[in-house]
């Protein structure tokens, strides 16, 4: 098994044998169970179904119900596929935790970054304003956007206002620090996209062991 869901705490520091401090970010990771174990043999690819944040009977549809109740499974909020090589064991029922990062030394971490609503280009784009006085009228404007008589059309991919942030990023290769599977929690060195209390997944570093 590859990676697990969890939930970003917040960011706080530590310190290493050197007495130095260490800003790390706080993940809370699993315990996330098994739901389904698809097989090449059966759906065409090995991959591992697992569940994420409880979640009441009420609040769960019917259908997915069931696939909890076949699997023995209590209701969750989140569900989510890794892909396993077809000789992992992981099998229905099975509960994922931070152990499986014990002797992993990086891992890359996958999450929506905070939401800026609609922006323009100067913060969206990191673009230059405007002279500010002495008659200048561009200030915080994109400027021109299009062509002349050919193609007489904005390109498509122009860096114009938007809404900005709430993109999928990952982080790779950040240092893992400490793993404690008794509190379910997993510290990492440096900065993890998205907000405080926003879903993140964790997956073994793949540029590094």
């Amino acid at each position: 098994m590859q990676g697990i869901i969890g939930k970003k705490l917040g960011m706080t520091r530590v310190f290493d044998e050197d007495g130095k401090q260490v800003p790390v970010t706080v993940l809370e990771v699993g315990p996330c169970p098994v739901l389904q174990r698809k097989t090449a043999a059966s759906d065409g690819y090995d991959a591992v179904q697992v569940a994420f944040e409880g979640q009441k009977e009420s609040r769960v549809a019917k259908p997915q119900l069931g696939e909890f109740k076949k699997a023995g499974v209590a209701p969750h909020r989140i569900i989510q596929e890794f892909r396993v090589e077809a000789t992992d064991e992981t099998a229905v029922g099975d509960v994922i935790t931070a152990s499986i990062f014990a002797e992993v030394g990086h891992v890359d971490v996958t999450a929506r970054t905070k939401g800026r609503g609609f922006q323009g280009v100067i913060k969206r784009h990191n673009m230059a304003q405007g002279r500010m006085s002495h008659g200048g009228h561009s200030r915080r404007r994109p400027g021109s956007i299009g062509c002349s008589s050919y193609p007489a059309r904005v390109i498509k991919g122009k860096k114009m206002p938007g809404h900005f942030g709430y993109v999928v990023v990952t982080t790779q290769n950040l240092k893992v620090v400490k793993v404690s599977d008794e509190d379910g929690v997993l510290l990492v060195r440096g900065a993890v996209p998205g907000p405080s209390g926003g879903l993140v997944t964790i997956n073994k570093a793949l540029k590094k062991g």
